[in-house]
């Protein structure tokens, strides 16, 4: 799901986050890990919060499915019913807020959440219906400043199970969201838990409540010890509470943990900006425009300023970067087309959506932005080879 829109959160990842990109950061920080400094930040034996169970389901919740799913239904015709329970007019119509962060318990009851609130209630709903749900992440689009400064990376979280051995399936709170293609990947429900409570902590810094923010941050940590994004919004918290020393190294610990996250290089440059080492903030600055190079949602973005400003060569050559980047993402090539297009080059036009469409046929697991909740995927469409069937011919741009 996207970065809560805040001012106070400009390099904060917020809800189902986990950072990943086509390449890792190519950044040697010297950095060297410390127990006892760690044992200072992570400082519990247990899990603070055991008696709050995100994926907890009331009896009126058992009683409704209950009623309305049929025992002789298969698990599809059951997904589909807890979809018309969660998102009917007749039922819950659950609508969309990004904060807080609910258990699915509190989701039925308000009848509102943000992505990760929804999966815990259809998540917990669908197991209690017999049927396999799992928490998924995928990576949601970056997004740059008018400067070319990376902001954020972030994940959206879905659900996904299987129906056969061919046979699965993705439910969505959110599916207009413009993804990353092919970069989902299950995580466990003790990963989500630590999420969970990494949004808490966000939502707490919100509030300016730096005290309650570090006990959702450290529980999570305390959960997952490896979980980048917690460490990154720790880092975060310590900085603004005028901890420096475990400010930076709470980032390094988000880049160590996970080697593509960018907003936790992104921190460090700033801390090392401020805190006057200006070479090592350059150093850093510069490994972050060498990621932008190699990211080819980077190269997306600029040419759809150049699309807005009318620069028609520099849209181009910033879609085919992205292209050259990245063959399995469908609007490179309808933007392309687009170009094609305004340049009156019929054919060139139809070619590239032509590309995209055999791109999304030719495999189940691509997709482009839509209001469907539900999406049923068939296995055998997934190609081995990635690559549209269309050759792709760029003499007239």
């Amino acid at each position: 799901m996207p970065v809560l829109k805040n001012p106070l959160l400009p390099l904060l990842f917020f809800a189902a986050i986990a950072l990943s990109a086509c390449s890792s950061i190519d950044l040697q920080t010297g950095f060297r890990r410390d127990s006892a400094i760690e044992a200072r930040i992570i400082d519990q034996t247990a899990d603070t919060y055991a008696h709050i169970d995100p994926l907890f389901i009331s009896d009126e919740i058992k009683a409704l499915l209950d009623a309305q799913i049929d025992p002789a239904d298969d698990d599809q015709a059951r997904v589909e019913t807890i979809q018309d329970i969660l998102y009917g007019s007749d039922f819950l119509n659950l609508q969309y807020y990004a904060t807080p962060t609910y258990t699915a318990l509190e989701t039925f009851e308000t009848g509102q959440g943000n992505c990760l609130s929804a999966m815990n209630l259809f998540i917990a709903m669908a197991r209690y219906a017999g049927v396999d749900a799992q928490f998924q992440t995928v990576e949601v689009r970056p997004h740059w400043d008018s400067k070319n400064d990376l902001l954020v990376l972030s994940n959206h979280i879905n659900a996904t199970g299987k129906f056969s051995f061919q046979r699965s399936y993705v439910v969505d709170f959110t599916p207009e969201i413009a993804l990353q293609q092919l970069t989902s990947r299950e995580v466990s429900d003790l990963y989500a838990r630590a999420l969970y409570f990494n949004n808490l902590g966000v939502e707490a810094m919100i509030e300016d409540d730096l005290d309650q923010a570090f006990s959702y941050f450290k529980n999570a940590l305390f959960l997952e010890p490896e979980m980048s994004i917690a460490w990154n919004n720790i880092g975060a918290n310590y900085k603004r509470a005028g901890d420096e020393e475990l400010a930076e190294y709470s980032y390094h610990m988000a880049f160590l943990t996970e080697d593509t996250n960018a907003t936790a290089v992104s921190n460090l440059s700033r801390y090392y900006r401020e805190t006057g080492a200006q070479d090592k903030a350059e150093e850093y600055r510069v490994a972050i425009e060498r990621f932008n190079e190699r990211n080819p949602y980077y190269h997306f973005a600029r040419g759809q300023v150049a699309w807005g400003e009318k620069d028609l060569p520099t849209a181009a050559e910033s879609f085919r970067k992205a292209l050259d980047l990245k063959k399995t993402e469908p609007d490179f090539y309808l933007a392309l087309a687009a170009v094609h297009e305004l340049l009156g080059d019929e054919e060139g036009a139809a070619a590239m959506e032509q590309s995209a469409a055999d791109l999304i046929a030719g495999n189940a697991r691509i997709f482009r932005p839509s209001a469907q909740k539900l999406r049923i995927i068939d296995s055998s469409r997934i190609l081995r080879d990635h690559r549209p069937g269309t050759t792709i011919n760029f003499e007239n741009l």
